[in-house]
Order: structure tokens, then sequence, then C-alpha cells
């Protein structure tokens, strides 16, 4: 990252995940890269993103290590309670819904709450895994219903915290991605493997992408290689 000063300090959320750990690895072998943490369900103390309390105590400890100059949060989920995305709207059922907003809004905007106040005072990142079928202007395809909604409804919240944190830091980037299809469980069971991007591949572009965002009045939408997306 040579956008970010040197010995800059970064923050992996979810990295137990197949791009959350590629993140971290790529991360610790930047040269300019102080130091990595990272937080994970498998860290202690470990979160659940349908838990406000769990997040807040997982969060303390970083909190309070100093601020950060490049946060990323890998967390989400496609599958939910075993339910792979809704294919009809009479397949929406309370509960999906529910769980996905809790796992794809709800919880990363608590993460986000935490967050936003240890973001550096300068040049600063703050990144979220996001996904093109939270573009509500890109929808052609229909379907996917609590997914779709979860991520457009998380897209909403960062950026409208982008607005606001821009006025005390304009300095601060703020970007949702789209990592294209990378190979892993969560997309294993609705792609081909042979059109899949890796983990590394997927991380090494988005993080170059990243790098060039120049700071604007709330927050970037841009897909691995760095092209908008349509909110």
């Amino acid at each position: 990252m040579n956008s970010l000063h040197l010995n800059y300090r970064a923050l992996v959320v979810g990295s137990s995940g197949s791009i959350g750990k590629a993140f971290l690895r790529a991360l610790q072998l930047d040269s300019n890269c102080a130091e990595a943490l990272e937080l994970s369900r498998e860290t202690s103390p470990a979160f659940d993103l349908r838990n406000e309390q769990t997040i807040e105590e997982a969060l303390a400890p970083v909190k309070g290590s100093g601020n950060f100059d490049l946060i990323i949060d890998a967390t989400g989920a496609l599958m939910i309670s075993g339910h792979g995305p809704e294919k009809s709207l009479q397949a929406i059922k309370a509960s999906t819904l529910s769980e996905s907003l809790w796992i794809n809004c709800i919880g990363p905007s608590v993460m986000l709450k935490n967050l936003a106040p240890v973001l550096g005072k300068s040049r600063c990142i703050y990144a979220k895994l996001s996904a093109r079928v939270g573009s509500i202007s890109d929808n052609k395809l229909g379907g996917w219903y609590s997914y779709r909604s979860s991520k457009a409804a998380f897209n909403m919240i960062l950026q409208t915290a982008a607005i606001e944190h821009n006025r005390k830091n304009p300095n601060a980037v703020f970007v949702a991605l789209q990592p294209g299809t990378v190979a892993s469980p969560l997309s294993a069971p609705f792609v081909d493997a042979s059109k899949t991007l890796t983990p590394e591949d997927s991380v090494s572009q988005m993080l170059s992408a990243i790098d060039l965002l120049k700071p604007t009045n709330g927050a970037h939408f841009i897909d691995y290689r760095g092209h908008p997306i349509a909110w």
C-alpha cells in the first residue's frame, strides 16, 4: 500500500474466511505495514455478528491499541442456516431474511460504529467486502432476495457513515468492494470453479484498486479491478 504512510497499521476483521486470510497474508508481507492485526470467530475473544455485545467485547483490546490506517471488514455470508439464496419471492422466510440482515448488515454496522473512531487522522481507508448483487441499479436477474437486500442495506450505512466521517477527516476513504467470484466455500455451490479467482489474486487486485482511490464526499463502490459499480 503506497498511498498510506510508512509503517502504517492495519486490521482485518473476518480473517478466518478465504478472502480475509488472503488479506491478512498480503498485509503481513507488505514491507510498508508495521502491524497487521486480525479478528475473527477463531480469535479470542471471538465475536458473533448476530450479537452486539460479543462484537464490542472483541473490539475492546483492538480499540485500545491505537489508530489504524487501513481497516478491512471481510465478514459476510451467502448461505444462511444451510439455506442458499432464494430464487423466488415465495421462497422468502422471515428467519432467513433476519439472519442475513444481521450477518451482512447489522453486525458489520456495529463493527463500523466501533472502528470508525480509531481510523487514522491523515489518509486512511475503511474497506468492506460487498457484492455486485447489492447494487439496486444493477439488478437485472432478480432473485437472491435476502442477500441482495442485506448487502444493499449495508451499502447505505457505509455511504452515510462516509459522509459523516469525511466532515471530520476529508482524507478518509470508505469503500464497498466486490471481490469478483472467488474460489471459496461460499461460492462453491453456485459457480464453476474454473471461472473463479483465487483469493490471493482477488486480494492483490483489490489492494491495488483501493490504493488508488481518492477521498470523496461519501463512499466508493468498486469491483476488484477498481471499476465503479452503480449504487
